[in-house]
């Protein structure tokens, strides 16, 4: 039985969906469908609400005003479009692009370094940072770093650098056990001029969160905290490495700073063109995976399990899987896998930014998360506040949910297979929902399509086992209702429909 724990294979996880579904997909031709479908929610047009919202404190306009120093006005840009490459890989468009980047940063390389020729011991005792920063120096460098536990006080990787292990468990970076609490394990040298082409791979990072002790919150602020942050960094690969027990995040891909300067603005400074791939992490106080104010970023065979929580309040842990957050834009998730977290993947915007749009999820596996997906944004969500100006573009293809369960890491939520709040043009095509059907969910709905969702389509969705939940699906109605909404070739016939909604078609038959 395949646990999905910390030393789960997530490059397996194209065929454990098969297995979980039944279904062998046309990958090629499911695709396409989900493309036209996302077409029509495009140019259908959704209903505006004209509501200016509640009006900000003093405090709350001095904050946001702060914030627009540093920020830039947001935009819908065009979606990436998927294909499939010769041997069957899902990939973006812009793919091509990052492979020729690749070969522009191997001829760039101009040395190659075992940084134990410049002190570094494997010992799991001895600091050697300083034999770190030595072996990289100004860049242009392969840095090879062999079998042993390596103790550092933190690693700064300026523009064309290589870092490369000899694979997950057999060289690990562990944070030195006298780091501040707002260390990042490994990121780049310049979060404000940028870095370019950097490249880390076949390795452990334990950020060593036990050197804390049992404080109350393991991370400090912002991008802070984390086992690796790319901030402001264009073209960037992460590969094959493992990380454990973070302050904040397992992998942060992020702009030099968070920025809250409202809906509508981007923070500058965002990194663009990243690839991470078949990356595991655990134990992490927020989030496995997170993207912020970034742009071009591709996720593949990436499993993230058994979050800490221990960023946030005891009981109230929004600490998700995947979290492609704030001002996120055109980020690709495939074949990736979540187990035991809030939230698998969870697409979404506090009240004070700009949500992340034009997002694609191709073959998820969640396995006993919350809630399996939930795409919202924050504080655009009741009839008395302001529409999303940004909450647009998630297409999502060959799900599963399996088994989402209540959790104490936010003891108030009830668990979900799917919500659906404030974003327009959602589609889901092809999506499995598994429950357990001993478990007591409570007369809960398994998936929520509320909170001024529009133009939102559901095709092909598989419902069952969840014996003592409520219905299937429920779409919400009332004066914040959801409208624009397709269900088609769906197995279950428990759908509930609230009131006012104007616009909603319904087709069960498979």
């Amino acid at each position: 039985m395949t646990t999905y724990d910390k030393t789960h294979d997530p490059r397996k996880n194209k065929e454990l969906l098969a297995e979980i579904t039944g279904k062998r997909l046309d990958m090629k031709q499911v695709l396409q469908e989900t493309e036209q479908l996302f077409e029509q929610c495009r140019k259908n047009p959704s209903s505006s609400i004209t509501v200016k919202g509640h009006p900000l404190s003093f405090s709350e306009k001095i904050h946001e005003g702060l914030f627009r120093l540093s920020a830039k006005r947001s935009r819908i840009i065009e979606p990436t479009r998927i294909f499939m490459d010769a041997e069957g890989n899902v990939i973006p468009d812009w793919k091509d692009k990052l492979d020729r980047e690749y070969d522009r940063l191997r001829e760039n390389i101009t040395k190659e370094v075992n940084v134990a020729d410049f002190g570094a011991v494997g010992d799991g005792k001895t600091d050697s940072t300083a034999a770190f920063k030595k072996a990289i120096g100004r860049g242009r460098v392969k840095v090879v770093v062999p079998p042993g536990v390596f103790i550092v006080k933190g690693i700064r990787l300026p523009s064309c650098t290589l870092l490369v292990g000899a694979g997950k468990g057999v060289t690990t970076i562990r944070l030195h056990d006298q780091a501040v609490k707002g260390t990042r394990l490994i990121t780049n040298s310049n979060h404000w001029r940028g870095n370019h082409h950097l490249f880390v791979q076949a390795m452990t990072l334990n950020w060593n969160v036990e050197r804390l002790g049992n404080v109350a919150k393991t991370s400090t602020w912002g991008n802070h905290s984390s086992c690796l942050t790319f901030a402001n960094v264009t073209y960037g690969w992460v590969k094959d490495v493992e990380a454990m027990n973070p302050g904040l995040h397992c992998f942060d891909i992020s702009s030099t700073l968070y920025n809250y300067a409202g809906d509508g603005y981007r923070a500058r400074g965002g990194s663009k063109y990243i690839w991470l791939d078949n990356l595991t992490g655990f134990g992490f106080g927020d989030d496995g995976i997170t993207t912020h104010h970034s742009d071009y970023i591709f996720i593949s065979r990436c499993h993230m399990c058994d979050t800490s929580g221990r960023a946030h309040r005891k009981g109230f842990s929004n600490s998700n899987g995947f979290e492609i957050d704030d001002g996120s834009r055109n980020v690709l998730l495939v074949y990736n896998s979540t187990a035991r977290c809030f939230g698998g993947v969870e697409i979404k915007a506090h009240q004070n930014s700009s949500a992340a749009s034009n997002i694609t999820i191709v073959g998820h596996v969640s396995v006993n998360d919350n809630r399996s997906y939930n795409f919202r944004h924050i504080g655009h969500h009741k009839s008395s506040d302001a529409e999303s100006k940004t909450a647009f573009n998630i297409s999502a293809v060959n799900l599963a949910a399996i088994a989402p369960i209540f959790s104490d890491l936010y003891k108030d939520s009830p668990p979900r297979g799917m919500v659906v709040s404030a974003y327009k043009n959602v589609v889901v095509n092809h999506f499995a929902l598994i429950g357990d059907s001993d478990y007591d969910y409570k007369g809960n709905p398994v998936i929520a399509v509320q909170y001024r969702a529009r133009n939102v389509v559901l095709n092909h969705i598989s419902v069952k086992d969840f014996i003592k939940a409520g219905a299937a699906i429920k779409v919400y109605g009332g004066d914040n209702r959801a409208d624009s909404i397709k269900i088609q070739n769906c197995s279950s016939e428990k759908i509930e429909v609230g009131s006012g909604i104007k616009d909603i078609n319904i087709d069960t038959k498979e």
